[in-house]
């Protein structure tokens, strides 16, 4: 019965069983080692990459069962087979319920044997799919932490679902505020790495002089002040994912030492002579242009090419307005939780302002605005008035498809005309959708009562723009 290659262990204190094996399942296309006692099995079963293990349960230093119940402990996902005597057949059930695959009784033939471990290794690809399909599927059913529903953040979506379950190191490059940290957390989120760490470090916020040690710890007298031992960031997140923002902020000698980390997975404390074997996802983070950067001297190209393995462009929040009044009405209700606030919205003009404005400080400054209008606005409804002087002064606009030709002709323009009205008049309905599940708490059912509408017309209307409860973490998904 053919099967997939597979690294395949033997242990079995008689030399010419395992010889005999080998040579069968090399035959076969698989590697095949062995060990002729429990303890040099177990160090090599726990050392290196075995999919499968021939185990005799019978052993000159230690139990069969002994070894098995080490290996189910430590290494769960390698399949054990029992090579046994009839004798021990009974032995052979109980270490099946203890995890074992299966069992072949002594003496068997090459294909008894052939056949034994492709059914092994069939099962355990089986279950390796498995895993990995519901491993997908939870990461698809859990709660995004990045809003919006814009072509540019669909597309930063389906990029984190594709890189999150790799090991690769992540170059996030954007301007400030834009959400590099909530990508970089939904990045560890989705990963294999979820239940690990997240540590994120913001390089800019560091004393120039203690980044080192901030990064890689220090030992007891390493300088003036470290009174104790103290561990870095990469050994706090060791296991799990470290997020560096504003990479392009550490000193040239210092990419040199980080360098060395991400190539040996090791780093010396400072003042320390012995390394400290680390396991770290790294994620960078940048508003600057690494690749200029390393052309001009001033960051280390070969750091480039090993943080850029992946990179990711995040989008301002000037060329993703649809996404602007579904943003602000989540952080006017996060504001309107946590403060008791009066503001319930916004009216049509002051919405079309927030869309209109250029946003320089990206996601950030819409959050602290709205925050601030919560704070200060004493009615139901934010009003153009109410807005700070460079949003009030923001002119509405509806920009034109990218693709719409300049009219050549009367009916040309007057088919135009009614395409702009129609795209106007999209952007009222998508608002008053959103502003609506905003004053019904993001319950479909009670929501449309409140504007007088049929649940079936009202949800028609959320399929038509995209909108969806779980975007804004509402009651009753739809």
């Amino acid at each position: 019965m053919p099967s997939s290659p597979a690294r395949i262990l033997i242990i079995d204190d008689e030399k010419p069983i395992c010889v005999s094996c080998r040579r069968i399942l090399q035959e076969d296309g698989h590697q095949v080692e062995y060990a002729n006692t429990g303890k040099d099995g177990i160090e090599k079963a726990l050392g290196e990459p075995f999919d499968l293990v021939l185990l005799d349960l019978k052993l000159p230093d230690l139990s069969g069962m002994d070894v098995l119940d080490r290996l189910k402990a430590e290494r769960p996902e390698i399949v054990v087979i029992i090579i046994t005597g009839y004798a021990t057949i009974q032995t052979s059930i109980e270490a099946i319920k203890k995890g074992a695959f299966n069992y072949v009784p002594k003496p068997f033939t090459p294909e008894e044997l052939s056949v034994a471990v492709a059914k092994a290794l069939e099962h355990r690809s089986i279950r390796t799919e498995n895993e990995l399909l519901r491993l997908e599927l939870s990461q698809l059913r859990k709660e995004s932490l990045l809003l919006g529903r814009s072509r540019p953040m669909d597309s930063i979506r389906k990029q984190i679902l594709k890189i999150a379950p790799t090991h690769f190191t992540v170059t996030i490059v954007g301007e400030s505020g834009t959400g590099k940290e909530l990508v970089a957390r939904e990045i560890h989120n989705r990963s294999r790495r979820t239940d690990r760490p997240f540590v994120a470090v913001d390089i800019s916020s560091l004393s120039a002089g203690l980044v080192e040690s901030e990064l890689f710890g220090h030992v007891r007298g390493a300088f003036t002040g470290a009174s104790r031992d103290r561990p870095g960031y990469f050994v706090l997140a060791n296991t799990g994912t470290l997020f560096l923002d504003e990479i392009a902020n550490i000193s040239l000698e210092l990419q040199g030492k980080l360098l060395r980390v991400l190539e040996s997975r090791r780093v010396r404390p400072v003042g320390s002579e012995t390394e400290v074997e680390v396991d770290v996802r790294l994620i960078a983070a940048t508003n600057r242009d690494l690749h200029e950067l390393a052309e001009k001297g001033q960051f280390r190209e070969d750091l480039y090419y090993r943080l850029n393995v992946i990179p990711l462009q995040m989008p301002p929040l000037r060329d993703r307005t649809d996404d602007i009044p579904l943003l602000a009405l989540h952080f006017l209700r996060q504001a309107r939780e946590s403060s008791g606030t009066k503001v319930e919205g916004f009216s049509t003009e002051a919405m079309a302002r927030l869309v209109s404005y250029r946003w320089p400080g990206n996601v950030r400054e819409l959050r602290n605005i709205i925050e601030r209008l919560a704070a200060t606005v004493d009615q139901p409804l934010v009003r153009v008035e109410h807005l700070p002087p460079e949003l009030a002064a923001a002119a509405p606009s509806v920009e034109l498809p990218p693709d719409e030709p300049i009219p050549a002709t009367s009916d040309d323009l007057k088919e135009a005309k009614r395409r702009m009205r129609d795209l106007v008049y999209e952007k009222l309905e998508k608002q008053f959708v959103l502003s609506a599940l905003d004053r019904g708490g993001w319950n479909v059912t009670r929501t449309a009562a409140l504007v007088g509408m049929q649940r079936p017309n009202f949800h028609a209307l959320m399929r038509k723009y995209g909108i969806r409860t779980s975007d804004a973490g509402g009651e009753e998904d739809v």
